[in-house]
């Protein structure tokens, strides 16, 4: 079967998107399929192409035997809506192009959180004569107007008929969590047509590991609980929380030695940065992001890990994705945020949940298990019985025999009976 997916993140780019497609491709790849991805130069979330990358009309290359094509886009920071929309859109355009000069695939799939990558998809499926798959990571414009990114609601409708448009004429949505299923029925659209494939981990990659050593020495972390935060600094994650719950602890004569590493970038940090400085908070590091190979090396520093959303309806139906890399590298979780992924936390009994925005539970919560081992002890075993619930293989296979229901049976990959 030969599969052709459109996403504007890959590796070395380390966010959720670029994962997931990487480690379901590289499985599909595993299963016998002719797998080729179309993306462009990574730059995510800076805007600076990576070191070894160029950004060319086309460039090829081959990783675990994926074909990788890159395509020229309009290349800009993770911040600012007009830029990052002319970026979408410049990619979609070179992308579809790209498309024509790929052998016929049997079936495309296009990535969100953004649509015009499912706008390319549609095109694609167009000019091919193929299904397409329409992968829907988030609920997109909504998540734009939910943290203040949008004000036009001229614009915004406009939107969201392109957005109903692709999920009507998609073979096929697959949802990542089972809160978006849902949404999606609300708003008219069958759900007979839409699957749901949750998030999850590369179990190779991330398990549990001493604290590393040189970083704990660089750092200055001896003698100290560390709580930190992995991922995006984004409009939509408010770490204004984690500082606040900082400066509550650090007021605090009686508290323990606790230090709060934020590693990553996005579009909220350089006002992050300045605001701790203003707030004079010596207990907080803010760190650079790092490639995937290395993330594994600073979870090993924290003894929690804080999870956190603004404040909003819409994100009760999201799962941040790094929840089940905490749960296997055995990390308990503070989990700032309500809804679908909270009742995961609950229900694994993996970390506790806080509501979001409240900087006095956050620090409670931190100080109540920097007080108790036992806890986080208990927590951390829940967390690594759990995590192969989320294998990403196990998941990779699922979507893979949902895309082979599309295609002639001749062309149907063949799965083992594990799956």
């Amino acid at each position: 079967m030969r599969i052709l997916f459109l996403s504007d993140n890959f590796p070395p780019e380390v966010n959720a998107p670029a994962s997931r497609t990487y480690e379901h491709c590289r499985e599909w790849v595993k299963a016998g399929c002719q797998v080729t991805v179309i993306t462009c130069a990574p730059n995510f979330p800076t805007g600076k192409v990576f070191e070894g990358y160029a950004n060319r009309l086309w460039a090829r290359e081959v990783v675990d035997g994926i074909e990788v094509i890159r395509v020229w886009s309009f290349i800009t920071a993770n911040e600012g809506f007009l830029k990052r929309t002319l970026d979408y859109l410049s990619f979609m355009v070179t992308a579809t192009l790209a498309s024509l000069f790929v052998p016929r695939p049997d079936v495309i799939v296009a990535t969100s959180p953004q649509f015009f990558c499912a706008c390319a998809g549609w095109l694609t499926s167009i000019l091919r004569w193929r299904p397409y798959v329409f992968e829907l990571r988030d609920i997109w414009p909504e998540s734009i107007r939910a943290v203040g990114a949008m004000k036009n609601e001229l614009v915004f409708h406009l939107l969201e008929k392109i957005e109903l448009f692709l999920y009507r004429r998609a073979a096929r949505v697959v949802a990542v969590t089972r809160s978006f299923p849902k949404l999606l029925a609300a708003r008219g659209i069958d759900p007979a047509k839409i699957d749901v494939i949750t998030n999850g981990v590369d179990l190779s990659q991330f398990s549990p590991q001493p604290k590393d050593a040189q970083l704990t020495r660089t750092l200055g972390l001896e003698g100290t609980f560390v709580a930190g935060y992995v991922g995006t600094h984004g409009m939509a994650h408010a770490l204004e929380t984690v500082l606040e719950a900082a400066r509550i602890i650090a007021a605090r004569p009686d508290a323990p030695a606790v230090r709060f590493l934020l590693l990553g970038h996005g579009a909220a940090k350089a006002g992050l940065v300045e605001k701790a400085r203003a707030m004079n908070l010596s207990t907080v590091t803010f760190l650079e992001s790092v490639p995937r190979s290395e993330v594994a090396r600073y979870w090993s520093l924290l003894d929690c890990s804080i999870i956190h959303l603004r404040r909003t309806e819409l994100f009760t139906s999201v799962i941040p994705s790094k929840l089940f890399e905490c749960m296997a590298m055995g990390l308990p979780v503070l989990h700032g945020v309500q809804g679908e992924s909270a009742e995961i936390v609950e229900h694994e009994k993996v970390g506790i949940v806080f509501p979001s925005e409240d900087a006095v539970a956050l620090a409670d919560n931190v100080l109540r298990l920097a007080a108790n081992p036992e806890l986080r002890a208990e927590l951390s075993r829940n967390g690594l019985a759990a995590a192969p619930h989320y294998d990403r293989r196990r998941l990779a296979r699922s979507m893979l025999a949902i895309l082979g229901r599309l295609v002639p049976l001749a062309r149907r990959p063949v799965l083992d009976k594990a799956d």
